[in-house]
């Protein structure tokens, strides 16, 4: 099996897992279990919690004292135990440590996945700009697949959809242990200090003004991320209340629609290199806020009729606005960092865009919509989605003006190196 064919297994099993329950999860907690939404919003925030601090310390774990292809897979090993457990919960506050102990497992695996991923593809001198988004989009395609499956299986709103995520986590857990081997480089035997000792020298890259800007934008972009995943699915679905409405394919098949979002990132990741080479970095993530300002906006004037092209338009914009910052930032980071804390680098970028950038986007936004957007005949959904588009065009503007990043093509060249 080729080294690329073994990459794409990973990355199409890494999302599958999260795919299985994210998106669906909601209709588990209100439809079968029917408990408070006022306790739902803390579910996602468990992700952030989980992010603040796991992928920066797997990160330098990985980078001082375990190979990452073996850390990933005892960490989805652990994952898919507890995902196993979770139809075992029967009240919400136990629901919530559960699913935090399991997002603790999964979220470090993201970025480690794109550390065992950049280390193989150089090994093997294969061209990382080139070869890394056509694998990643495998990723991007198995969590359509667990979607898909968890819906059209009858499963949207059954504990089954833990289980189908538990078994692939285990899989991959098992899996990851063939993968080439990715050694932990900052591992020396010269004198260092303390700090370096214990593998917190990666937080130096605060001090660097323009890095420390990087990661600040990746907070705020990780909130608007946030959005989408928590009120993406229920303002579909919220369409029943209105009786033009209420047999509408939008709202009967509302998962299945969101997943035209994913559908499209398989497209926009497959022409991330072009961007990447023609436009640099700064450009293709500008890119991605632009798009995030279309993504709400046109959610805001959609509807599923004569809007309904709106919504879909929407959903398509998404891939630009998801994996042209998370792809060109994972680059971004590996272009601008030392070696021997590259994966401590790419855990502090989860921890912004998934850690603080969750919680901000949780809390701002659930504190949002419930004093100002929400009445005893529902939610005002066309104002919470302006609302957010007007966020996303503040962002665009502070981002183009004030992060400093000059387009050199040899930059980019270097990654595959």
């Amino acid at each position: 099996m080729s080294i690329k064919l073994r990459l794409t297994v990973m990355s199409f099993l890494q999302f599958f897992v999260w795919g299985s329950w994210l998106i669906t999860v909601a209709n588990y907690w209100f439809g079968t279990k029917h408990w408070d939404g006022a306790q739902f919003g803390a579910i996602f925030s468990t992700m952030g919690i989980a992010s603040i601090f796991m992928p920066t310390l797997c990160g330098i774990v990985a980078d001082r004292w375990i190979n990452a292809e073996k850390l990933y897979g005892a960490l989805h090993i652990l994952g898919g135990l507890t995902l196993f457990y979770v139809p075992q919960v029967s009240n919400p506050t136990d629901f919530f440590w559960v699913i935090l102990i399991a997002m603790i497992f999964y979220m470090p695996t993201i970025a480690l996945s794109n550390s065992v991923a950049y280390n193989a593809l150089k090994k093997g001198n294969l061209d990382v700009v080139k070869d890394f988004p056509p694998i990643r989009v495998w990723g991007t395609v198995g969590f359509i697949v667990a979607m898909w499956i968890t819906n059209l299986t009858g499963n949207k709103a059954s504990e089954n959809q833990f289980y189908i995520a538990a078994i692939a986590a285990v899989f991959l857990g098992i899996y990851a242990f063939t993968l080439p081997k990715c050694l932990p480089e900052g591992k020396t035997t010269d004198s260092k200090s303390f700090i370096d000792l214990i593998g917190l020298s990666s937080f130096k890259l605060f001090a660097d003004y323009k890095l420390a800007l990087f990661f600040l934008f990746s907070m705020f972009l990780g909130a608007a991320l946030q959005l989408t995943n928590a009120y993406g699915d229920v303002y579909l679905d919220d369409f029943k209340l209105l009786p033009e409405y209420a047999d509408s394919l939008v709202v009967k098949y509302s998962t299945i629609i969101m997943s035209i979002s994913q559908i499209s990132e398989t497209l926009f990741i497959l022409a991330i290199p072009f961007f990447l080479k023609r436009f640099g970095i700064k450009q293709v993530m500008l890119f991605s806020m632009i798009a995030w300002v279309l993504r709400f906006g046109l959610f805001a004037y959609g509807n599923p009729g004569d809007g309904l092209w709106m919504i879909i338009m929407s959903c398509i914009v998404y891939g630009m606005a998801f994996d042209f910052f998370n792809i060109s930032g994972s680059l971004y980071i590996e272009t601008s960092t030392d070696s021997t804390i590259r994966s401590s680098a790419q855990g502090l970028f989860m921890m912004m865009t998934n850690g603080f950038g969750a919680i901000f986007g949780s809390i701002t936004s659930g504190y949002i919509i419930e004093k100002y957007f929400t009445t005893p005949e529902g939610k005002d959904w066309h104002s919470i989605w302006l609302t957010f588009a007007i966020y996303a065009l503040v962002i665009t503007v502070a981002f183009a003006i004030f992060f400093k990043h000059k387009h050199n093509s040899s930059e980019i060249e270097q990654v595959s190196h």
